[in-house]
Formats: structure tokens, C-alpha cells, sequence
């Protein structure tokens, strides 16, 4: 790793660091760095995170940061989502692309598991660096594009979940981190 990029690297992290939201470090053969972190930062009133993973990688050998985030449907929204007419739920899939593609976000969806992950990029400077707002503007365009699908995904289950159906799930214990983001 050369020294613009291992500064990148301690840029990124410390950037992390300074609101609290690393939470580890990624090995991969396919990129230079990358951190894991969390976001939003704070807890809920049982204590645990409020925040959704987050992954942050720069590819080897390329002059850009991806941020991500990875979404798991829940098996409470997954049941809601096979209980509607064909049709309907394949509405929800297009009106996803659509919000992404509006947004100005990379996607990928796996319809067949329920999933889909939101990437942004930013290209670095010249002298490889990249502003802390810049880059929190990118966490943060990610995030809500999570957020926004949530609110769609809520809005084709209306009426078809229970609050209990969480309280049921593996995924929402107190001793779990109920999250819909992977």
C-alpha cells in the first residue's frame, strides 16, 4: 500500500473514530482498506444500537471510497410481501429501483432472498484525500436511501403485520440487534 493511500486509510479511520462509529476492520484481498461502522450513532432506550452496519472499502488499485449498506428484509415483511398478489410484489421491487435511481445511488437487488445493498462512490482528490463533510454526505445519502425503502416496504405490508409478528421473530429479542439492514 503506498503512502497516499495508507493516508486515505488513516484519513477514514479517523474520521470514524472521531464520532464513534467503527467497529472494525475489513481483510479483503480485493481492496486497499476497509472499515465497518455504525450509523447513526446512539442507542435505543433498551440500550442497543440505533444505527444500521455500514461497510466503507476503497478497491485495489482505484481512486474512489465506497460506502454501503446491505438489507436483509425481515421474515415478518417477507411473509407480508408473499401474501400480496404477484403483481404487488413485484410493484414494490420496481418502485425500490426507482427511488435508488432517483437518488443517484448504485444498487443490487436479490428478489429471490429478500436483499438488496445501496453503494455510493467518491472519487478522491488529487492529492487523495477527501473532506470529512464529503464523506459524511455520502454515509448519510446511503442511509436514507435505506431508510426511504423501509418506509416503502412499510407502506406495501400496511395492514398485513402485527406488532406481535416482531415480538415473534428471531430477528426482534431483547437479546438480539433487530436490525432490517445486514
Amino acid at each position: 500500500m503506498s503512502s497516499k493511500e495508507n493516508n486515505i486509510k488513516q484519513l477514514i479511520q479517523d474520521y470514524l473514530l472521531d464520532e464513534g462509529l467503527l467497529r472494525g476492520k475489513i481483510s479483503d484481498p480485493k481492496v486497499e482498506f476497509g472499515f465497518q461502522f455504525v450509523f447513526p450513532p446512539g442507542k435505543d432506550p433498551l440500550g442497543r444500537p440505533i444505527g444500521r452496519n455500514m461497510v466503507v472499502i476503497q478497491p485495489k488499485k482505484k481512486n474512489i471510497i465506497v460506502v454501503s449498506l446491505g438489507v436483509q428484509i425481515s421474515e415478518p415483511h417477507i411473509r407480508a410481501l408473499d401474501s400480496l398478489e404477484n403483481p404487488k410484489k413485484l410493484n414494490f421491487f420496481m418502485d425500490l429501483r426507482k427511488s435508488f435511481l432517483l437518488k443517484d445511488v448504485f444498487y443490487r437487488i436479490d428478489i429471490k432472498n429478500h436483499r438488496y445493498e445501496i453503494t455510493d462512490q467518491i472519487f478522491l482528490n488529487k492529492d487523495g484525500h477527501i473532506s470529512k463533510n464529503t464523506f459524511y454526505k455520502c454515509i448519510r445519502k446511503v442511509f436514507n436511501c435505506a431508510a426511504y425503502s423501509n418506509i416503502i416496504l412499510g407502506e406495501y405490508c400496511v395492514g398485513k403485520i402485527k406488532p406481535e409478528d416482531f415480538m415473534k421473530s428471531k430477528e426482534f429479542s431483547e437479546d438480539s440487534n433487530f436490525s432490517l439492514y445486514t
